[in-house]
């Protein structure tokens, strides 16, 4: 039994929502706080809020450590939290356009390690389909409650965040049910697409609004850091190094599970990000640095940011809007970007107008469990404890740092080949097709395609 077919906005709606309709804008900004499960709210799958600004904001330099301007792009406010949720929607639209995914026919499975299938939960109902979502059972319980209060069935698989191979096991079992249609972020282009065509806009846009609202910064942007989970997200380097050729891509990925930096391997507690294996919509010859961070430093550093205000405002000279701008906003995977930024920063000596841009891809409210558990084992946030705790980001060492070479390049390149050549079924011409800039620049050249066929599939 089929159900009515819901559009949404276009990749140029999506990176600036005054282009949609004012009426429709209008309803879907009412519907965010109001109606947040109104389909709507489609038309709010962008980084910018209702003043037509991006949300963003400036990790304290009394904190980092740095002298470089470090400007977090907030996810926050998206629909279901993260900017997660305009990936699978683009991946959805795409296949919709094509008329290979017909909602109430068929039902979307979105393999995640997290913020992804809440965006599946999310997205999937509201454009009337059926979403079913596979998730590591060692995952934060929040995560598993807000996939179900959205509207989906979840399936927990073994193990924890880099155990996606147990994700591909369930999925070639659900790909059998000829009902069912796979959203999968680690291979489609629709999540690159999403991040070069939207979220690289975004950051280069905020940059310049950091210079000249604020007299920050030179309103240019010295590196894009952001670690990988599906190598979506830092897809947004390709589109800055467009507008700034000198701008530096950083990838970043934990110290317990070093994948791209020695082939290496092991569980890890950063939410989100260090899957065990290199995506196929990685463009890895575009990553200049690779960085690996310390999951419990993430963990730690988490807690000091949301427990620790009046000792970063009294010991340690942080602006008190400064550090109550940090409670709630970032998750555990945010602070794994903002210490692989001040690394960068350190890396690159970066001084006063110089600028780094990372992202926060979640917030807080998926990590009090965690944070709970942390504190049973690490015991509580006592000011002695935060003034310790405050040198995870200003002594940030410049250790587990590997530059992009070319011989790097070519072996972050290969190691693609025993995930999806061994046991995804994509062939050698395919991957060696990944090697060269051409793929890329036609990928990134169907964004304009798709936003024509979407604009006269719902005609307007």
């Amino acid at each position: 039994m089929t159900a009515p077919v819901v559009w949404g906005p276009t990749f140029a709606e999506m990176r600036n929502p005054n282009l949609v309709p004012r009426e429709l804008r209008a309803r879907a900004l009412a519907a965010l706080e109001g109606d947040p499960l109104n389909p709507v709210n489609l038309y709010n799958i962008t980084w910018h809020d209702a003043e037509g600004k991006v949300v963003a904001f400036l990790f304290p330099r009394e904190l980092s450590g740095v002298d470089a301007n470090i400007l977090v792009l907030s996810g926050r406010r998206f629909p279901g939290g993260s900017p997660k949720v305009g990936a699978v929607y683009s991946i959805l639209i795409e296949k919709q356009l094509a008329g290979d995914t017909r909602p109430g026919e068929h039902t979307i499975v979105c393999p995640s390690t997290g913020n992804y299938g809440i965006g599946g939960a999310w997205v999937g109902p509201r454009m009337n389909y059926a979403s079913l979502v596979v998730l590591p059972a060692e995952m934060s319980r929040e995560r598993f409650e807000k996939i179900k209060a959205y509207g989906a069935q979840v399936i927990a698989t073994p193990g924890c965040e880099s155990n996606v191979k147990e994700i591909f096991d369930k999925v070639k079992e659900l790909r059998a049910d000829k009902k069912n249609r796979v959203l999968e972020q680690f291979s489609e282009f629709g999540n690159y697409r999403f991040h070069y065509g939207v979220t690289g806009p975004s950051a280069i846009e905020a940059v310049r609004a950091l210079a000249v609202d604020h007299k920050v910064g030179n309103g240019r942007i010295a590196a894009f850091v952001s670690a990988m989970g599906s190598a979506g997200t830092i897809a947004a380097g390709d589109r800055i190094k467009d507008e700034f050729p000198a701008a530096v891509t950083v990838g970043l990925e934990p110290v317990q599970c070093p994948t791209l930096y020695s082939v290496g391997f092991g569980g890890h507690a950063i939410e989100g990000i260090g899957d065990k294996h290199v995506t196929w919509i990685h463009n890895v010859k575009a990553m200049d640095f690779l960085m690996c961070i310390d999951d419990q430093d993430c963990l730690r550093g988490l807690q000091l940011v949301q427990e620790g205000t009046a000792t970063l405002v009294k010991e340690l000279g942080v602006p008190e809007a400064g550090a109550r701008e940090l409670v709630c906003k970032l998750g555990v995977s945010g602070i794994c970007n903002v210490l692989g930024s001040i690394k960068t920063a350190k890396l690159l000596g970066l001084g006063r107008t110089d600028t780094v841009v990372t992202v926060a891809t979640d917030a807080f409210d998926r990590y009090p469990s965690v944070l709970a558990r942390l504190t049973a084992e690490r015991g509580p946030m006592t000011e002695r404890e935060a003034v310790r705790r405050a040198e995870i980001f200003r002594g940030a060492k410049l250790d587990w740092v590997q530059e992009g070479t070319r011989a790097n390049r070519e072996r972050w390149h290969n190691q693609k080949y025993f995930t999806w050549v061994e046991q995804q079924g994509k062939t050698v011409e395919e991957l060696n097709a990944l090697a060269g800039e051409a793929f890329w620049a036609r990928q990134r050249a169907l964004i304009p395609e798709i936003d024509a066929a979407l604009k006269s599939a719902r005609g307007f």
